[in-house]
């Protein structure tokens, strides 16, 4: 296996350091939506445990449109099984025993898979660790800093926060859609979804969706 160029753990700081700032911002906005949902307690330690935002947004929307505890964590794991094919690709490059091997694993995440790619396969671990540190801070603190700032929003409707949850998605969307097997993905979820609303309970269309696009990760 051919190894990567040497790098540091400050490499990865100072090519996240772009992000930081959307992130902190993204963080404050989940918190400011989490509070009267799941509590501010609750979603500052979603946000320090999970650090996933699109599980964490979909499972909070289930809950939000009213559905049961167990749609809410079917639809974060199934946002967050595009992680299985990652987790196959960077093993190889991770060192250690198991125990430091799984701990530097948690450090995946979609920014920092991409900024951890050298080309021709290859990654290097302490730019995906030195990548993704700061980012978990942004986002945790930013959090932090949401449920506090919902607790005194009386209407968060009222500044547009309800916007965020579409438009995160809507966002997701337009960066996947890059082929024909994305396009087709999208629209039989979107499909899905519409035939699902009228009949199913609240999380139910949420679910069925991520598991059809689930079909993407066979590209």
């Amino acid at each position: 296996m051919e190894e990567t160029p040497r790098h540091t753990l400050r490499d990865g700081l100072r090519a996240a350091l772009p992000l930081l700032v959307p992130t902190l911002v993204l963080g404050m906005s989940f918190g400011v939506l989490a509070q009267p949902v799941v509590g501010s307690a609750a979603g500052s330690i979603m946000s320090a445990i999970v650090f996933a935002g699109g599980a964490q947004f979909a499972a909070t929307s289930v809950l939000e449109a009213g559905g049961a505890a167990g749609a809410a964590i079917a639809a974060g794991l199934l946002m967050n099984a595009r992680f299985i094919p990652m987790s196959f690709a960077l093993a190889p490059w991770l060192r250690g025993s198991r125990a430091r091997r799984a701990v530097e694993s948690q450090a995946i995440v979609d920014a920092s898979f991409v900024i951890a790619g050298q080309g021709g396969g290859r990654f290097d671990r302490e730019i995906l660790v030195g990548a993704t540190v700061p980012q978990w801070c942004c986002w945790v603190g930013g959090t932090v800093a949401g449920v506090l700032l919902g607790g005194v929003i009386p209407d968060p409707a009222q500044l547009g926060f309800d916007a965020i949850f579409p438009a995160f998605y809507l966002a997701l969307l337009a960066e996947e859609a890059r082929d024909r097997m994305a396009i087709a993905v999208i629209v039989l979820s979107a499909a899905i979804t519409l035939a699902l609303m009228p009949v199913a309970p609240a999380g139910v269309p949420v679910v069925a969706a991520s598991a059809a696009a689930l079909i993407g990760l066979r590209r």
